[in-house]
């Protein structure tokens, strides 16, 4: 009996894919390769494409194109020295196709073999100078091997070539924490109230920026009159990389003037970059004044061609509840890797902005709506200039509200 059902059930198999075959022997080289890709890209069926693509090599043996893209579909299938004999054949013929070699430096590079994809790359990049494919995969090459300064030259003339590559576009704002440059800052921030406080606040802050290859150091210094009163903060921030995917924030605050700034502040952020240009990040904030406050958040980003948005959450719990702050931020790039209009939206507030003082009159109190506009553009390369202006509506008290704007002008010059 289990005899009759393994015959029937070869009967079936062979009823069912014989009308696919006797198709497939129909077809020529070109039909073949459009069968191959449709069945790789629409059911995920690889095995299935490769014999169709061999079908197709059978035909047409120096079908270039087939044959970079059986030795993708080997790569997708981790068949990697299936993949290597491919492209290797293909080497040995010399072919000179941007395809072949971004198929072939991609499957080393995601293979460690970093070296050997960057040879590859160059190669492609002789006989196809102006491919943007090839160019953006040697950044990411550099960019793993530590070279962030050359990654950085390549991906900006990218997007002056290529505003609308997101790839590129996010590729270049990791390469940021990243490159050697150095840089230094001045910014002046008026923060006016309507009713809350009597006085004004003002900040004035300097910074400087040191490029390593572990990622980026800066130290701050933040001179601010509050509530009339003067005082000094020191900061240091870090954005050390760990990996292709991984890299961290890690910054932390001090000042004697409690009230005007936090005694101390820290903080840390697991950042993910992620295919299809997300970027994810989780982390936490802390801030003492005269007892500690933690705040923990987490946030999503993503790069479509000139855009980038991006939704974040702090959340801080209290005694009885969860103090609840969310902001959506939508960045459009005009030209450069630096100039950009941003437009933001949300509740609650902060422990990133220049109003967390706030944080230390029981945050889970405050209702706060906030919208604002950030402008950055920059001149001859190396001098970055900000604008922007945020206002807020605060119900500060029960049934008492507020309207305040922080007003915030920058300068940064990179050298």
């Amino acid at each position: 009996m289990q005899l009759h059902i393994k015959t029937l059930l070869g009967i079936l198999a062979f009823l069912f894919f014989q009308p696919l075959n006797l198709l497939a022997q129909d077809l020529d080289s070109d039909q073949l390769f459009e069968l191959a890709r449709k069945t790789a890209f629409d059911q995920k069926d690889y095995p299935k494409a490769v014999q169709l693509s061999k079908q197709a090599l059978a035909r047409s043996p120096e079908y270039t194109d087939i044959q970079v893209f059986l030795g993708r579909l080997y790569t997708w299938m981790d068949k990697v020295d299936s993949a290597r004999l491919v492209f290797q054949q293909l080497e040995q013929k010399q072919v000179q196709d941007a395809d072949f070699h971004l198929a072939y430096a991609s499957m080393e590079y995601w293979e460690d073999q970093e070296a050997k994809a960057l040879a590859i790359v160059s190669r492609g990049l002789e006989y196809s100078p102006k491919s943007i494919d090839l160019r953006l995969l040697k950044a990411k090459i550099l960019n793993s091997q530590g070279q962030y300064t050359i990654a950085q030259d390549i991906v900006k003339t990218i997007l002056e070539e290529q505003p609308t590559n997101s790839e590129a576009r996010d590729l270049w704002n990791r390469l940021k924490n990243q490159s050697g440059d150095r840089e230094i800052g001045l910014s002046y921030n008026f923060l006016y109230f309507d009713k809350q406080f009597a006085d004004n606040w003002h900040i004035l802050g300097l910074s400087y920026k040191q490029g390593t290859k572990l990622g980026s150091l800066i130290f701050k210094t933040n001179f601010a009159n509050k509530f009339a009163s003067n005082g000094l903060q020191f900061e240091v921030e870090a954005y050390p990389r760990l990996s292709k995917i991984f890299y961290m924030y890690l910054g932390a605050g001090y000042s004697d003037n409690v009230g005007i700034f936090p005694n101390y502040r820290t903080g840390a952020s697991l950042y993910a970059n992620l295919p299809a240009s997300f970027e994810a990040e989780v982390g936490f904030r802390q801030l003492k004044f005269t007892d500690h406050v933690w705040i923990y958040t987490a946030s999503v980003g993503k790069y479509y061609k000139n855009f980038w948005f991006n939704a974040r959450t702090y959340l801080t719990p209290g005694d009885s509840q969860i103090s609840h702050s969310y902001a959506a931020t939508v960045r459009y790039y005009t030209q450069g890797a630096d100039d950009y209009i941003g437009f933001v939206i949300g509740t609650g507030i902060s422990p990133e902005e220049n109003r967390e003082n706030l944080w230390s009159d029981n945050p889970n109190k405050l209702k706060t709506f906030k919208t604002g506009l950030d402008y950055n553009f920059s001149l001859k390369n190396n001098n970055f200039f900000n604008i922007s202006t945020t206002y807020y509506h605060v119900e500060y008290r029960p049934q008492t509200k507020d309207n305040q704007v922080d007003f915030t002008v920058g300068y940064k010059r990179r050298f």
